[in-house]
């Protein structure tokens, strides 16, 4: 049976991934007893409370790859990274992370949420600001209309990459990488350093006088 959690509990899995650059970010996520994770959008607050996702999408000669990045109303990160193992051009690994990406938010049962990409072309399509002229990106833009009547709030809004740079290093990775079919990677685990390495080796006071 499907359980329903507030986002405090989302939190709760999240506690050791803090976002200041003087701290250790740990994307596990130990999810066994959530399936999802209900939240009002006005809860608590006149203004809509919602949260966000970046994506973004890699292809070159190494292979294809997408990265999505969900960040809770308190500023948690859940990172989404998948291979693409089938012929695809920028435009449709744009297409595939977003889809990801909201599929990823739609699991945790979140309502309201601001999806932000650098991809002009994307933002502007799924927006029905711009027309789709290749054809192959129509069933994109249908699932995805399928996809944003699931949301009570839905927005989507252009940034540049240079501010994307989180899914923007997942999808790059993820492509370049060589994954056997069924393998499963625990999410990364990225510790942020501000000396050497050779800092860490301090050895211990031969008298053994306590530190303070």
């Amino acid at each position: 049976m499907q359980k329903s959690v507030k986002g405090s509990a989302i939190v709760d899995h999240f506690a050791n991934n803090p976002l200041r650059d003087d701290q250790l970010l740990d994307f596990k996520f130990p999810d066994e007893g959530i399936c999802t994770a209900e939240e009002d959008c006005d809860e608590g607050n006149d203004e809509k409370q919602e949260w966000e996702m970046y994506f973004d999408g890699a292809a070159n000669m190494h292979g294809n790859g997408v990265g999505a990045v969900i960040v809770s109303l308190e500023g948690k990160q859940f990172p989404v990274a998948i291979k693409l193992e089938f012929d695809c051009t920028n435009n449709i690994v744009e297409y595939e992370a977003c889809v990801n990406g909201l599929r990823a938010v739609t699991t945790l049962g979140i309502r309201c949420l601001k999806v932000f990409g650098d991809s002009i072309l994307i933002i502007h399509q799924v927006t029905r600001e711009w027309r789709i002229k290749d054809v192959k990106l129509i069933p994109y833009q249908e699932l995805l209309t399928d996809l944003i009547k699931q949301f009570e709030v839905v927005s989507f809004h252009h940034l540049t990459q240079n501010k994307n740079h989180f899914a923007n290093a997942l999808a790059t990775l993820i492509e370049m990488i060589q994954l056997d079919y069924g393998v499963h990677v625990q999410p990364i685990r990225v510790e942020v350093r501000s000396f050497p390495a050779y800092c860490l080796n301090v050895e211990q006071d031969q008298e053994e006088h306590p530190w303070f």
